[in-house]
């Protein structure tokens, strides 16, 4: 009874209870209680208390973004959201004093579509179009007596505080005389772990799930050491030994993915060499001698030794490269490629960013105008701060956070649980200094709370209203949940109202992306001369597998939604799996021919049906094919 119990429990409340696990973040949560607690003290000390309350939303806006990664990464992940949150509370400040109601609401409304359709080019844009858009209607809503200009410098300025923080004080414990690389050597050292698994998981059931891990722990490791920097290339000797090991690391990625195509267990110390130079990368000590994964061209198994040996033998040559890079390689090349600005124009305009963008704008649009129009019906007294439903609702849109259902039961949720606790705490604590403590307090709370979206909604409630509250703002914990609720249910309906477009345009146009970087991997490897670069065909490798990752959790995301919304993305999970085995295969051909010049049968047929099946999936689900060239098999 109880299993059928679990299994009737539908994806979108499994999701909304799932947290995630791991460690306390010791080093985030001290950033976090040094960021918007001591700039709001000072502020409060200076006689200066609503510029300190802005700085310090600067400093929580930029909290919620700072995760796990390198310095390098964090530049780009907690500043671009930054200079748009001040460049949406400028506009945001002018346009509430100087326009109308129903004005206001247009131009809102006409940023939400700017800011969701630019939301759909990836994470970083996606939190740079949040901030916009909650900043446009803090800058409306909250009466501060300085202009706009001055509000939205003190806003970057408490961002840039946290993020001179973030690049002060590392993410995670760092060697001693090592204090220049912070997430850096784990990201390279967890992709060498990642194959070792990978290489263990070979011939059994779990090596498709340790091929994702491995998947995931290359584009962990290429995110941190691609990220702004003044020069082209790593300037530092250090720098471009870790580059090098980095790159060590794509042959015996390939090798392992090969190995695990083949469906053929292999030794137990194949595994030993790729733990030993996780080691050597997390240390800097020596590697040492490394153990031969085996006798290449000795081992055979049911599909003949052409199945197996190939690999093994690149294996053994991706561990003798590996070892020589360690001892005194040194390189600059990551193995990916940028992506131009048209490309990124083309995201923004293509069937995501215009599903997304209408669905935000509408969502914005419809709270704002509502809020408005209890703000003028004296809804709030003589306290016009109307800000927060449109801000809930723009938290509540982002497919980021979890499917929709989920985002509005721990929105609701957490809402209240904070609101209540604020108000027991606001009748206890002294004031003002009773409330920047516990602005401190949430500050560092916040990377904790992250790992589930209820718990982070009450701990930002708790420390917004007291923010707002040292600002001069009377306790409203109770007008903060009728709002909450009002937004959730603007959010719950327009976001299952039918748009423009095609609905699951973002499942549909990133596995889109994904057929064709797997269409092309496919024929670069079959192409000849492609042993002679494998360095484009391990850049066209990571882009495929990268694009199959995205096109995955996409997936998964929509499946958990309610059946309205799942429908539209009906059959997608079926395509993405057969991309997946097409790119396996992929790179055992590439393997194969490396070795012997020349495919198996095993190989060719593999691809053949592959393809076959994949236009049939295709069709089924209603996708357009890749429009690439033939591949000649």
């Amino acid at each position: 009874m109880r299993r059928l119990t679990r299994l009737a429990v539908p994806p979108w409340l499994t999701h909304a209870l799932r947290a995630q696990r791991g460690p306390v973040p010791w080093n985030a949560v001290l950033r976090g209680a040094l960021a918007a607690g001591p700039l709001l003290l000072v502020a409060v000390l200076s006689g200066r208390t609503s510029l300190g309350v802005v700085a310090a939303l600067g400093a929580m806006l930029a909290g919620i973004n700072d995760r796990p990664g390198s310095r390098r990464v964090a530049v780009e992940r907690l500043g671009v959201p930054a200079l748009a949150g001040a460049a949406g509370l400028l506009l945001g400040s002018y346009a509430g004093q100087h326009t109308g109601a129903v004005t206001l609401t247009l131009v809102l409304t006409t940023l939400g579509l700017l800011a969701g359709a630019v939301s759909a080019i990836g994470p970083v844009a996606s939190g740079a179009g949040t901030q916009l858009l909650v900043t446009s209607a803090i800058g409306a809503g909250m009466p501060l007596p300085e202009p706009g200009w001055e509000r939205a410098l003190f806003f970057l300025g408490g961002a840039g505080w946290l993020l001179a923080v973030r690049l002060a004080l590392p993410a995670t414990a760092v060697n001693p005389g090592d204090y220049r690389f912070d997430g850096e050597r784990d990201a390279v050292g967890g992709v060498y772990d990642a194959v070792a698994r990978l290489l263990l998981a070979a011939g059994g059931p779990d090596a498709t799930r340790r091929r994702v891990a491995l998947t995931a722990a290359l584009d962990h490791a290429q995110d941190a050491l691609t990220g702004p920097r003044i020069r082209r290339y790593a300037s530092s000797a250090a720098e471009r030994r870790l580059h090098a090991q980095y790159a060590a690391a794509l042959p015996l990625a390939e090798a392992a993915t090969a190995l695990a195509w083949s469906g053929e267990a292999v030794p137990a110390r194949a595994a030993e060499g790729p733990r030993r130079l996780a080691v050597a990368v997390r240390t800097g000590a020596p590697t040492g001698p490394l153990p031969a994964p085996a006798v290449p061209g000795t081992r055979s198994g049911p599909h003949g030794s052409t199945s197996v040996v190939p690999a093994l033998r690149a294996l053994h040559e991706a561990l003798l490269g590996a070892a020589e890079t360690f001892d005194r390689g040194f390189g600059n090349a990551l193995h990916t490629r940028r992506r131009t600005a048209g490309s990124l124009v083309r995201t923004a305009l293509g069937s995501a960013g215009r599903e997304y963008g209408i669905r935000v704008a509408l969502c914005f649009g419809a709270s704002v105008a509502v809020a408005q129009a209890l703000h003028h019906a004296r809804w709030y007294g003589n306290h016009p701060h109307w800000y927060w439903l449109p801000a809930t609702a723009v938290f509540l849109v982002k497919p980021d956070l979890g499917p929709l259902a989920s985002r509005v039961l721990c929105r609701a949720a957490g809402t209240v649980l904070g609101a209540v606790a604020f108000a027991g705490l606001a009748f206890l604590l002294p004031r003002p200094e009773g409330l920047v403590a516990l602005v401190a307090v949430s500050g560092a709370l916040i990377p904790v709370a992250t790992r589930h979206f209820a718990a982070q909604t009450a701990v930002v409630t708790v420390l917004v209203l007291a923010l707002v509250m040292v600002g001069g703002e009377p306790q409203a914990s109770w007008n903060r949940i009728v709002e909450t609720l009002l937004a959730c249910a603007i959010v719950l309906l327009v976001g299952h109202l039918p748009t423009l477009g095609q609905r699951g345009g973002t499942v549909r146009a990133r596995l889109t992306r994904a057929g064709e970087a797997a269409d092309v991997y496919l024929a670069h490897v079959l192409s000849d001369g492609t042993a002679r670069d494998r360095t484009g065909r391990w850049v066209l490798r990571r882009e495929a597998y990268r694009a199959l990752a995205e096109a995955r959790a996409a997936i998964d995301l929509a499946a958990a939604e309610l059946p309205a919304l799942a429908r539209h993305s009906e059959g997608t999970d079926a395509v993405a799996a057969t991309l997946e085995r097409l790119v396996d295969t992929t790179t055992a051909c590439a393997v194969q021919l490396d070795d012997t010049g020349r495919l198996t049968p095993r190989h060719t047929d593999r691809i053949t049906e592959l393809l076959g099946e994949l236009a049939e999936r295709r069709e089924h689900a209603g996708l357009r094919a890749a429009a690439t060239r033939p591949v000649a098999v």
